[in-house]
């Protein structure tokens, strides 16, 4: 079974992906706190040594990962003049931060010379660009960018890098803060993920792919 280290596994997104990529893949969850499950493993993403550190772990009780499927992140509303400093570091923190160290320390200790895949989780606020969530559509334009040049600098190899940029996921949180929104359903988030995952989607790569939302009401 080949071997994925998931970030984000345990958030509104994350159980019903791991639940999907289970069935085929060996799931390594990078989590806040730590577990007795072998397969979780406590990391900090907004700290270097502490990610190395589970990527170490990981790779000693479960072998060279085939991919990385980083879905760690947050959102804070506000504009620009809204925005205060701590809100905006803790933004890039979140959402760019996180996976610049996630992407990282995953290639460095993934085979350069075998197949294996990048993927990311951006937003469709990258594309809309909507004043409300500057801090937010900064830092995820920021991890689309991260995703591009990470697939440029593996263009001469195996490895894939990607990002799904979907609008509003359908998690519990946004059916309660926004009960008439347009939302993604989270199994077609998982499909699209498992399909950049595949030997099918090996030409595929540097892409930033839209998941549109749609009414479940």
């Amino acid at each position: 079974m080949k071997t994925l280290i998931i970030t984000g596994g345990t958030g509104g997104l994350g159980p019903a992906v791991v639940a999907r990529l289970a069935l085929n893949y060996q799931c390594v969850l990078l989590a806040r706190h730590a577990s007795d499950e072998p397969n979780i493993i406590e990391a900090d993403l907004n700290d270097e040594a502490s990610v190395r550190s589970a990527i170490k772990l990981a790779v000693e009780r479960f072998g060279a990962p085939y991919g990385l499927v980083h879905m760690a992140g947050g959102y804070a509303g506000g504009t620009v003049s809204e925005t205060s400093l701590d809100t905006w570091q803790k933004q890039i923190a979140l959402n760019l931060t996180g996976a610049f160290l996630a992407i990282h320390e995953t290639l460095a200790v993934m085979k350069r010379d075998a197949p294996g895949r990048i993927i990311a989780i951006s937003s469709e606020a990258t594309l809309n660009k909507l004043p409300s969530a500057a801090a937010y559509t900064v830092s995820k334009m920021g991890l689309n960018t991260l995703i591009e040049l990470t697939a440029k600098e593996l263009a001469n190899t195996k490895i894939t890098a990607n990002a799904l940029v979907p609008g509003t996921l359908d998690t519990a949180a946004s059916r309660e803060s926004m009960p008439d929104a347009k939302r993604v359903p989270l199994e077609r988030v998982a499909s699209a993920i498992e399909y950049l995952l595949s030997d099918e989607a090996a030409s595929v790569s540097g892409a930033l792919i839209p998941l549109r939302a749609e009414s479940l009401n």
